[in-house]
């Protein structure tokens, strides 16, 4: 039930909540489940992460809870040692990226955490007391819930920071992109595709490279005998979506890379790649689907709009924020000029251009800002609007009906080119963290 809850509500925050070792098992695994009369064993450290622990208890309660999710997706399970590994380095990692947001000061104060609830719950259509009662049908106490939540949030944050500042898209390379959309006998399709990813480290020397080459082909062998991707991905892969059966997505073929994208033009559903080795490590890929990706025409209407922002900050209260913007919008009403009122008093970037924001399209501001905007007649001014950057008042200076097919175009290209990098940057940003960490391992039997 929560998992289909917080995948429906992938939108909500702008944030990927993948909680895929939430929900409790309620079918423990026989050789873990105690007898009413058996000494359950003491718990001791699996792991050690820098100056942090791993439990066996903390380690057989997400066990427990993925197996729960693959038997409920259908996925066969691979070997208990085979999971347990592999578990374990999926906890390692997350603890490790956890340490690396406290390390930066990256933290979620509860009304943020309260807010991306009640946002699961309203994508949900629940109320906060139904979206409770489904969590206690599924067994799952609010303050776990919370806790995945807030950590999900603190690994996209901390994902944002370091990543985004090392992806570029330039003009040129959209320009780039599109001109070998039209040019390529790759064509312009949507391809889905299942992913197995084999990871190699910058420290591996070569033999432990070519272990890795052989673990593989050992799985590329796998699926060439039938099994299925998803239990062959839940056993074998590296990559982050592992535990889902390595499912990518629709994506758009030049967004795969060229290697992939030249490798996957000639492939039918259902076909396997070989080997394919990255910088990253050895992948393999099934083509799951193919479809025509079209360009539709696109016409909008356009607002040109200018405003005036009073931040609410340390120094700002929202009382103080709130009564500098009627005083504002009072010397408005007497006559005093927009522009030149925003140039001396808006806390926003625009201030200097007299508080223009251009042309803008649906979707360009937050939604209360929208709202209010389209609720105004050209040359009409609003009360103050409240959103989560201030206190603003707008004015629409003129309105339009615009053909941006174009430059959704381009949006979806830079989109496109931004996820292309992003996943490459991604794997190396965590291989990379991984190395600068301490780990040792304290089970024997791990």
């Amino acid at each position: 039930m929560v998992s289909l809850l917080l995948n429906r509500a992938g939108s909500a925050g702008q944030i990927m909540l993948m909680l895929v070792f939430l929900a409790v098992a309620g079918d423990i695994m026989a050789q873990q489940t105690a007898a009413p009369n058996q000494v359950l064993p003491i718990d001791h450290i699996v792991a050690v992460v820098n100056e942090e622990v791993i439990t066996r208890n903390e380690l057989d309660e997400v066990i427990q809870n993925t197996v729960k999710q693959l038997r409920k997706q259908g996925i066969q399970l691979p070997s208990f040692s085979v999971l347990e590994k592999q578990i374990l380095e999926r906890l390692i990692l997350t603890r490790i990226q956890l340490q690396r947001a406290k390390e930066l000061g990256i933290s979620v104060s509860d009304t943020e955490l309260d807010k991306t609830i009640r946002n699961v719950a309203k994508e949900n259509n629940l109320s906060m007391g139904e979206f409770y009662a489904a969590l206690e049908q599924d067994g799952i106490a609010l303050s776990q819930f919370r806790d995945e939540i807030r950590n999900e949030i603190l690994l996209t944050r901390l994902k944002e920071r370091e990543i985004s500042t090392r992806v570029n898209v330039t003009e040129g390379e959209i320009d780039n992109f599109l001109r070998t959309q039209e040019t390529s006998s790759m064509g312009n399709d949507e391809y889905r595709v299942a992913h197995i990813l084999v990871q190699i480290l910058e420290q591996m020397d070569a033999a432990q490279v070519e272990m890795k080459r052989q673990r593989a082909e050992a799985a590329l062998r796998k699926l060439q005998e039938g099994v299925e991707f998803a239990q062959v991905s839940a056993e074998f892969s590296d990559a982050p979506n592992a535990m889902q059966g390595g499912d990518l997505g629709w994506r758009p073929i030049m967004q795969m890379g060229t290697t992939f994208a030249e490798i996957l033009a000639n492939m039918q559903p259902g076909e396997l790649t070989p080997i394919i080795q990255s910088p990253v490590g050895f992948h393999i890929l099934k083509l799951l689907g193919r479809r025509p990706q079209e360009t539709p025409v696109v016409i909008v209407n356009q607002t040109h709009a200018r405003h005036i922002l009073i931040k609410i900050s340390e120094l700002t209260s929202e009382d103080d924020a709130h009564r500098m913007i009627m005083q504002i919008k009072d010397r408005i009403d007497s006559g005093a000029n927009f522009a030149e009122t925003a140039k001396a008093y808006s806390e926003d970037a625009s201030a200097s251009g007299g508080g223009d924001l251009g042309w803008l399209s649906p979707g360009d501001t937050v939604r209360e800002f929208e709202q209010a905007m389209d609720a105004l007649l050209p040359g009409q001014i609003s009360s103050p609007v409240r959103t989560q950057f201030g206190w603003h008042l707008i004015q629409v200076m003129e309105r339009r009906t615009q053909d941006v097919s174009e430059k959704q175009q381009r949006q979806a290209a830079r989109q496109a080119i931004q996820a292309r990098k992003t996943d490459m940057v991604l794997q190396e940003w965590l291989q990379q963290l991984r190395d600068q960490v301490y780990v040792e391992y304290r089970s024997e039997d791990l």
